[in-house]
């Protein structure tokens, strides 16, 4: 069924998945290594880190509502998708060159608004795409090339980080390499479906188009948010290996670790998620997100990291593509854009609520504290989630027809 599923998979959504390695692989060489950049050579405090994570991640979520509806509006996904790759390629050699602090959350905001501006449109371009007999499967699909670029990219941070005796600089130049290749892939690999002969354009945000986004809908919305309020950034997997002792350069295999479960996680149980119910899977995550916090609570130690992360990397590919199809099944084809844009909104106000508070109990507590409150975070969004979906199956929604 799974090799079935691969064969109705469009060339374009495969493609996709292309630019999103390439672009993962630039991104996560300079990512993976920036909590320590910035811990090591320019002296900030973990509540900085968080605060720099949060505001990044939160502004790339934001911003996505914007591209969305623009999206929407024109009828149009690519243009706005290869202006956000463009982006996150054109920020790469700030990193290289920042001398301080400000520097960087520049060029992290920068980076993380061209991450915006092509989620929400890529995001709809695949539903466009993909049959939605495999939307599930096609989404995975994606999402595990994605998680590819996403362990490739610290893997060679590691790589050259021996080579040239901890040189963050030197690496982060090789980043603009793969950025570059990622947008020309975009533009010539890439053919959009044509807009239906006849559609008329549409205000996305005028009030007769929003209240066409069902209850279904917002429920999703909710619980993507309460999802990312649990989770906070990773960038505190990174710190909690580096407390372990183990050498500056190879710090980051800890995300190549939780990149590679996540890639291999991501495409099968995206296609499960076609076939089973959503609410056992959003259960299952939540329950393995509570398990690895536990884990990364207990000890330092290289393996019990390890094994943290590796939970948490089953979690993602649990999770994630999983919302990403429950927004595509409850919103108009024609909303999808806006749709995954306030989706995305909402979630990234609670990343930066949770990156401040995982930073300052981080600070002020310890680390144990951080990922046990993060634990008790994930027990709440469990009952939380036990009382939406009770006697409901959200995998039976399906998007109201556009009239």
């Amino acid at each position: 069924m799974v090799s079935t599923a691969r064969h109705q998979i469009p060339a374009s959504i495969w493609v996709l998945g292309f630019v999103s390695l390439l672009m993962d692989v630039s991104s996560e060489m300079v990512h993976s290594l920036l909590p320590l950049f910035l811990a090591t050579s320019l002296g900030a405090s973990a509540a900085m880190i968080g605060l720099i994570e949060g505001l990044a991640e939160a502004t790339a979520l934001i911003v996505k509502v914007f591209s969305g509806v623009l999206s929407d509006w024109f009828g149009r996904r690519k243009e706005l998708a290869l202006l956000g790759y463009g982006l996150g390629a054109a920020t790469k050699p700030l990193f290289a060159l920042a001398p301080g602090v400000g520097i960087v959350l520049a060029a992290r905001l920068i980076d993380r608004v061209g991450k915006g501006i092509r989620g929400a449109p890529r995001d709809a371009l695949v539903a466009d795409l993909a049959p939605p007999e495999v939307r599930g499967a096609a989404f995975g699909l994606r999402q595990s090339l994605d998680t590819v670029g996403a362990f490739a990219g610290p893997l060679l941070a590691v790589g050259l980080m021996l080579l040239w005796a901890d040189d963050f600089q030197a690496v982060f130049w090789v980043a603009v390499i793969p950025g570059v290749l990622a947008v020309a892939l975009l533009a010539f690999g890439v053919r959009e479906p044509a807009r239906p002969a006849g559609t008329p354009r549409q205000n996305p945000i005028r009030r007769a188009s929003l209240a066409r986004l069902s209850p279904a809908y917002w429920q999703v919305v909710v619980i993507g948010a309460v999802f990312t309020l649990a989770r906070f950034s990773e960038a505190f997997l990174v710190l909690r290996a580096q407390q372990g002792g183990i050498p500056l350069a190879m710090v980051p295999l800890v995300m190549v670790a939780m990149n590679l479960v996540y890639a291999l996680s991501a495409y099968p149980l995206g296609s499960l998620s076609d076939r089973v119910s959503h609410k056992s899977m959003l259960m299952g995550g939540l329950g393995l997100l509570i398990v690895a916090d536990l884990i990364l609570a207990s000890s330092a130690h290289w393996a019990v990291v390890l094994a943290g992360v590796a939970v948490w990397g089953v979690h993602m590919g649990m999770t994630q593509g999983l919302l990403a199809v429950m927004v595509a099944d409850t919103a108009p084809a024609d909303l999808r854009g806006t749709a995954y844009g306030m989706f995305n909104l909402i979630s990234g106000l609670a990343l930066l609520c949770a990156s401040l508070v995982a930073g300052l109990m981080w600070d002020g507590f310890g680390a144990p504290a951080t990922f046990l409150t993060g634990a008790g975070l994930c027990l709440l969004a469990l009952l939380l989630v036990l009382v939406m979906l009770r006697g409901k199956c959200l995998a039976t929604h399906r998007a109201p027809p556009i009239p």
